[in-house]
């Protein structure tokens, strides 16, 4: 490490951005995020001096935050993110939201006017002195982990402690606010020998340390059961735990279901795959819920998403879960680290695997036609999505948008059998895929789709950019429909009839893209088989990749509170219609 207050030979200190970016790189960070600042910049040309970390520029402060998430969520590695102060600062806070309640580890470097300048009237003061907002009050409902490093020397001891606490249970986001001053400040070099900033922390429980009393009340109560249902969620994906669960499901001959953000815990092509479970999941799900003695929930606290139309059901089957966090329904819990649960538990069992009983498997629900010709050739999600499918590499990551091509995908579309297939149902915030997809293109090089609706593209869709200047791998797939469609639908039958401000004028994304953008291959596919053919193009290619096809906003997406209206051979009125009291409340998805 050289030093910046002097090219000398005995030059002894380093600025503490400079000592900043290399404990980054020692903790195993290959890339920081965001989008810089006069708050900021000192620590932008630490990693740029740094040469073993890569910055990049986003176009927004909240997709940078959803690429650090990205990164996260497919390399098991924490991500970074940086943001100047003020706007800057206050942009991050919807995706360190997702993150919180997605539990993703994210940690935040946001700087601060200097500590001089603080309750004087600075330029985006939010020290919380003489009247301005204080921003640990802003960051800390959405982090596991906020500090304000007042000096040089306390850094050393935060940025441990941030991390740590990032990567812990549950995990979620750590932020550092870091003044101008401080970031600039010489600090002595550090020692050659000392410790770097641990990666990973220690598991918050051992096999050895389980509860045995728990344990043995699991053990038995799984061995006696003739049928078990497992319900598998995004706890075993962030601890890598998709061996361990397939060989329970082994033993136990278990049906194995997913919650919606966890396709790819359990391959969608096993036998003993029952589907998705929830709102936008396979009615097969339900069918082996109530044949079954157990239901196991593994790595999911089963929130609404995952068990709307489940409830009476789950309310007359004993249910047991495995996983660090208790579940939001009644059942027998064993709490600990994913992994360890799962081998303690499956050691217990016997040795020689069980028969799957039959079941229907994840049959689609029927996908009725829209309920009127819209104007112009429209694809079907379910003739899109197909194509898709037919052109997704098996090592491909996913991510998929919020909205009524959400569902869909969540419904219809096979999970990678070695990528993530990632959906943030945490905050369910539209436009997320967009750095998310990128995040993981470059951290992992692998080719990423993103799947989108056209609203969440007009919210977050210009990180395209980002995408052409990095030449990440990423796919967007744009299904528009030239509306908020699900908003529109519900407005439609929940709320007596459409009103005009969700439904938009006709826009040709494709032809706007590749006018922006030259060196991007923009296309607007007329089919599925034109789709399939671009999408293999784009695989082809080392960049990224744009398709665009035109969807019917009123075509109603396999999600729960519409299916009461999904069946078109009857004419009543949709507003006419009583759902039951859970359908109701289930989720709006914009």
């Amino acid at each position: 490490m050289t030093s910046t207050a002097s090219n000398s030979p005995e030059a002894k200190t380093v600025r503490l951005v400079d000592h900043l970016a290399a404990e980054l790189a020692r903790a195993g960070v290959t890339h920081v995020f965001g989008v810089g600042g006069a708050n900021i910049e000192d620590l932008y040309d630490a990693v740029h001096r740094c040469g073993a970390v890569r910055g990049v520029v986003a176009k927004h402060e909240f997709s940078a935050v959803t690429m650090a998430d990205g990164c996260a969520r497919t390399t098991g590695r924490i991500g970074v993110v940086a943001a100047t102060s003020g706007g800057g600062a206050m942009n991050l806070v919807p995706g360190l939201a997702e993150a919180h309640a997605s539990q993703v580890p994210v940690l935040a470097l946001v700087g601060q006017p200097p500590t001089g300048q603080e309750g004087h009237g600075a330029f985006q003061d939010s020290s919380g002195k003489a009247g301005s907002f204080d921003a640990r009050e802003v960051f800390a409902p959405v982090s596991r982990f906020c500090a304000r490093v007042d000096d040089a020397d306390s850094l050393t001891q935060l940025l441990p402690r941030a991390m740590a606490a990032a990567q812990a249970h549950p995990r979620g986001p750590a932020v550092l606010l870091l003044p101008k001053d401080v970031q600039q400040a010489q600090i002595p070099l550090p020692g050659r020998d000392t410790a770097p900033t641990p990666r990973v922390p220690a598991p918050t429980a051992s096999a050895a340390r389980l509860d045995a009393a728990a344990l043995t009340a699991v053990s038995d109560t799984l061995r006696g059961a003739g049928r078990v249902l497992v319900i598998a969620g995004e706890d075993l994906a962030a601890a890598d735990a998709r061996t361990e669960l397939a060989e329970l499901a082994r033993r136990l001959g278990a049906w194995v279901a997913v919650t919606p953000d966890a396709k790819d815990v359990f391959d969608n092509r096993d036998p003993r795959f029952a589907g998705v479970a929830g709102v936008m999941g396979h009615a097969n799900v339900e069918d082996c819920l109530r044949r079954a003695d157990v239901c196991l929930l593994v790595g999911t606290r089963l929130p609404l998403l995952a068990r709307g139309g489940l409830d009476r059901a789950l309310a007359a089957t004993d249910v047991v879960c495995l996983g660090p966090q208790p579940p939001f329904v009644a059942a027998t819990t064993l709490d600990g680290n994913m992994r360890d649960v799962l081998r303690a538990v499956t050691a217990r069992l016997p040795p020689r695997p069980r028969p799957c009983p039959p079941h229907a498997g994840p049959l689609p629900a029927p996908m009725p036609s829209p309920l009127s010709d819209a104007p112009g050739r429209t694809i079907p999600y379910a003739q899109a999505l197909a194509a898709v499918e037919a052109a997704l590499p098996q090592d491909a990551h996913v991510f998929v948008d919020a909205g009524n091509a959400g569902a869909s995908a969540i419904h219809l579309l096979p999970a990678p059998r070695r990528g993530r297939f990632v959906v943030a149902v945490g905050m369910g915030g539209m436009g997320y895929t967009f750095g998310a997809g990128i995040g993981a293109a470059l951290t992992t090089g692998r080719r990423t789709y993103v799947l989108a609706g056209d609203g969440a593209f007009f919210m977050h869709g210009m990180e395209v950019h980002t995408a052409v200047e990095y030449a990440a791998p990423v796919t967007f797939v744009i299904f528009n429909n030239n509306a908020h469609a699900m908003c529109a639908l519900r407005e439609e039958f929940l709320q007596g009839g459409v009103r005009s401000d969700d439904l938009f004028g006709r826009t040709d994304l494709a032809a706007g893209v590749a006018a922006a953008f030259p060196s991007l291959e923009a296309t607007g596919a007329g089919d599925a088989a034109q789709l399939r053919t671009t999408l293999l193009r784009g695989n082809a290619g080392g960049g990224p990749a744009f398709v665009a096809v035109d969807c019917d906003p009123r075509e109603i997406p396999p999600f729960l509170p519409f299916r009461p209206f999904t069946d078109l051979t009857e004419s009543t009125n949709g507003a006419d219609s009583k759902e039951s009291s859970d359908e109701q409340g289930v989720l709006h998805v914009g």
